[in-house]
């Protein structure tokens, strides 16, 4: 096939689908090289991929713009069906490759779209205007100043924190070697538009090189990642992003606010990133993580983070050339510099070999060799604390202000003090957690058998529990209490809980002086518990513990809420209301209780577990709840689309930060308070119906056996995609032992995505009102935010397909209760909001999800193939086969999630 001739073929893909044009152009680009590569790999390869998308994207235009959506199976999906089926399962996996290939491929085209749109506002912002409009947290700022007065808007953006906090939780199905391929093509994408004649040909031939062997490389990691090698991912992500990203916010802010003057005055905005991590310290429920892995990954964090600060304070130093008699030193930076030379004449007597006359430069040189000391333990010289090099750093920075070298003093040296106000030399705060089950579990065997084993041996999981405060412990001491003090319980039933812990961690010391300064954080996450949560944060406050730590925190108190197991227990519809109720509530009893609230969100990227855009979610909370502090859980594959980019991370930091200080906007507040009290009836209504409707389906004898076969559930349990089990390990006999991101992460296989509406359809039908269902989306933030969030899940679903994944449970029952339900949701979905088809006036979000479809149809169908022989052949299959079916599916999810991207 000749150029020309692929590249009409991959044009021909898009017809009908209104792209923007440089989007448009980089995913023809991308399929017509795809094809290149596999035309080049084999031919038979080629044709089966084209005919297989010819036939879907026929069938999915026709059933796109019908009112049910593509609900029966046409011509063209038959066709698509049976030609799968005449394929060996090593022809499926192949075909399997080259369209998870051309996810992440399209996946890039569109990271490098919104990156390309962010750059034309930034061009297109008049530096004469009031306010950066590409800018979201200038318009909060300057919208709150407008409604709150400059001083209460100064004051609350000095309370300013965005604290996301990484987790291993297992919804990233792309391993490592993959990631890097597609960084690389990435840098390819973004340097072609300035390449021409040789180069761009060069270009290409590099692009058709990754692309050849992303299709050659298995999809799917040859081991599981252990707790330590997880940290990667944050180092990962620190390094290419964060470290450099996150002091750009901050100036951006600074050049709004004060034009000309920035970076020559003092700076306004303040250090508000503090990122946090579960990784290598959530433990509940993952015996790979212990006390020594701990102490492990605290280690990682801290050298990396020291070293990285080392050589930026280096690189910093060198620069400041400034010789002694135009930029003279204050008295301060002499006794510094004394201060120094008697600490170590090698290390003065060496920086000031090298910038003799220069005695900022010499200063700042010995400051990064002690944070080079302070990675090597060495207790002459290193630093003890980050709080001691941010003071040598200020001092540094007062001289040159003080020499008038005031562009060098809040320039560079501002960006390092930033940089380490908001990672400190932890790099992020590590959260422990753990089940509140075994908590108590351990107290049972430690007054039976003595602390110590004094009068029996205590069991494992004791010893373990004890262990894991010691490392706490250890940590402090070692590294600095704002790397782990915060210790979450998961399942908090009652004040008992927090009790406990507090019990079980002085245990662990034989010394009291030893014990380790902790912030017990409850986690209410099943529907019970968010209906009783204030009862129980009352009887927490008369623990002399927590009375302790509130006075020693200026009663700053943290809750966290989970999003995940609530929305599995009791359906997605009545656990956002609940969800919103909870907060309402526990803000008002911190009023009443004078607590200083910090709510932390334990969101998912599937709408099924809280996903959608973070600074919608924000606006959209109850008066009281934010309070200018958002936390929030980030993983998996959010974890890339939020932070892999530095243009899109910078975008979504800001976003965040805004959202979290408009919040606080008088308009906002009222906003909310009016709108919950006023659709209180209908929110009962949806509520009640939903819930009545999803315990219905969940309780059906044999669902929970159903479910498994009708899903790839037991084969994602098989991916090497985290450290963590699928199963809370403590027995797994029905849905409630069963970890929330499998149970979301296989229904969004099966192209069903349950977890994220089932229940909403029947309580529209019942509640009636569609003209009060469409006032509230107009008027109430979390209702609009919650139906828009639903919408794109509906978009992602597929009756045709789901009807195969169903019919492997042969339950007609169940299988129609499931179908019946999509059918009414997706219509009164599509009822409120206006839309004839999903994500219709959402322009290019709903046309990229179109493109995409068919890819995905395509991959559903070899997977639910393989999976039909798995489940009704099995006994008839070799070992042989049955690997090769397995080795199928697992092939299929990586590429399913790639197409669908907010899978976990």
């Amino acid at each position: 096939m000749s150029r020309a001739e692929a590249k009409a073929a991959a044009a021909k893909t898009f017809a009908g689908v209104k792209l923007p044009e440089s989007l448009r152009n980089n995913m023809e680009l991308f399929l017509r090289l795809l094809r290149e590569v596999l035309t080049e790999y084999s031919p038979e390869l080629r044709r089966d991929f084209d005919e297989l998308l010819a036939d879907l994207i026929a069938a999915d235009e026709r059933g796109v713009t019908s009112a049910t959506g593509a609900s029966e199976e046409d011509e063209s999906f038959r066709n698509a069906y049976e030609l799968t089926k005449g394929l060996t399962a090593e022809e499926q996996t192949m075909v399997t490759r080259a369209l998870t290939a051309y996810f992440h491929l399209a996946n890039l085209s569109e990271e490098n779209y919104r990156v390309e749109t962010l750059h034309d506002r930034e061009r297109a912002a008049s530096p004469e205007a009031d306010v950066d409009e590409s800018n979201a947290l200038a318009v909060a700022y300057h919208r709150l100043i407008e409604e709150a007065g400059p001083e209460k808007a100064a004051e609350l953006l000095g309370r300013l924190e965005f604290h996301p906090v990484f987790t291993a939780h297992p919804t990233e199905a792309r391993r490592k070697a993959v990631e890097g391929k597609i960084r690389r093509i990435g840098k390819l994408l973004e340097e072609r538009p300035r390449l021409g004649g040789s180069d761009l040909a060069e270009n290409e031939r590099h692009m058709l090189q990754e692309i050849d062997a992303l299709l050659r490389t298995s999809p799917i990691a040859l081991k599981k990642p252990t707790p330590v090698e997880e940290a990667d991912t944050i180092i990962d992500i620190f390094d290419n992003t964060l470290f450099d990203m996150v002091p750009q916010v901050y100036r951006r802010f600074d050049d709004w606010v004060l034009g000309d003057d920035a970076g020559k005055v003092e700076p306004v905005c303040p250090a508000f990133f503090h990122p946090g991590s579960w990784i290598g310290s959530d433990r509940d429920g993952n015996p790979n993580v212990t006390a020594k892995v701990s102490r492990e990954v605290a280690a990682k964090f801290f050298n990396h983070m020291v070293r990285t600060l080392a050589e930026k304070c280096f690189r910093v130093g060198r620069n400041l050339t400034l010789d002694a008699t135009r930029t003279k030193p204050s008295d301060e930076l002499v006794n510094l510099w004394n201060h120094q030379v008697e600490m170590s004449e090698k290390l003065t007597g060496r920086a000031e070999l090298i910038s003799e006359s220069e005695p900022h430069r010499a200063v700042m040189l010995v400051m990064a060799d002690r944070l080079k000391a302070t990675v090597k333990r060495n207790s002459d010289t290193m630093y003890h604390s980050c709080e001691e090099f941010l003071a040598d750093l200020r001092v540094v920075q007062r001289s040159l202000v003080e020499a008038g070298a005031t562009r060098a003093a809040y320039g560079p040296v501002q960006t390092l003090i930033w940089q380490a106000e908001s990672f400190g030399f932890h790099m992020v705060e590590m959260e422990f957690r753990q089940h509140s089950v075994v908590h108590s579990r351990a107290l049972a065997d430690i007054r039976e058998h003595g602390r110590n084993g004094e009068r029996g041996p205590l069991a494992p999981m004791t010893r373990e529990v004890l262990d894991t405060f010691r490392a706490l412990g250890a940590i402090q001491k070692r590294y600095g209490r704002k790397m782990a003090r915060r210790y979450i319980i998961s399942f908090t039933k009652s004040a008992q809980n927090v009790a406990d812990v507090y019990e079980l961690s002085r245990l662990a010391f034989a010394h009291p002086e030893d014990v380790p300064t902790i912030d017990v954080i409850p986690l209410f996450e099943q529907l019970e518990d968010l209906e009783g949560c204030v009862g129980v944060l009352d009887e927490m406050l008369q623990l002399p513990d927590v009375q302790r730590r509130l006075a020693q925190t200026g009663r700053k108190m943290e809750v966290m809420l989970g999003y995940s197991d609530s929305s599995k227990d009791a359906g997605p519809t009545t656990a956002t209301l609940a969800l919103h109720a909870a907060q309402e509530r526990i803000a008002n009893w911190a009023k009443k209780n004078s607590i200083d609230l910090v709510l932390m969100h334990g969101r998912g990227g599937a709408v099924g577990r809280g996903g959608g855009p973070a600074n919608r979610a924000v606006l959209a909370q109850p008066k009281g709840s934010v309070n200018c502090f958002f936390k929030v859980t980030e993983q998996g594959e959010v974890i890339f689309a939020r932070y892999g980019n530095p243009v899109l991370a910078q975008r979504h930091v800001e976003s965040v930060a805004g959202a979290t200080l408009l919040q606080s906007a008088p308009s906002v507040e009222r906003t909310n308070t009016e709108m919950t009290e006023k659709y209180a009836d209908l929110a009962k209504a949806l509520y009640d119906a939903s819930h009545e409707r999803f315990i219905d389906l969940i309780h059906t004898p044999d669902f929970a056996p159903w479910f498994s076969t009708v899903t790839p559930l037991t084969e994602v349990g098989l991916l090497p995609i985290g450290s963590r089990p699928a199963k809370r390990g403590l027995g797994a006999k029905s849905l409630d032992d069963l970890r929330t991101i499998p149970w979301v992460f296989s229904w969004s296989q099966a192209r069903i995505n349950l977890a994220a509406w089932y229940g909403l359809g029947t309580a529209c039908e019942k509640y009636g009102n569609l003209e009060g269902l469409q006032a509230a989306y107009r008027e109430w933030p979390l209702f609009s935010t919650f139906i828009d969030n639903i919408e794109m899940s509906i978009a992602k679903t597929d009756a045709r397909i789901a009807r195969h994944y169903l019919a492997l449970g042969d339950r007609d029952d169940l299988a129609k209760k499931v179908l019946d339900e999509m059918a009414l949701t997706r219509k009164w979905t599509l009822a409120i909001v206006g839309d004839e088809w999903p994500l219709q006036h959402r322009h290019v979000l709903g046309q990229a999800v179109r493109v995409r479809n068919p890819y995905v149809d395509a991959l559903s169908i070899s997977q639910v193939r393989a999976l039909t022989a798995l489940r009704e052949h099995e006994a008839e299959l070799t070992a042989e086969e049955r690997e090769l079916y397995i080795k199928l599916i697992l092939s299929t999810v990586a590429g399913v999630s790639a197409g669908l991207q907010n899978t976990g």
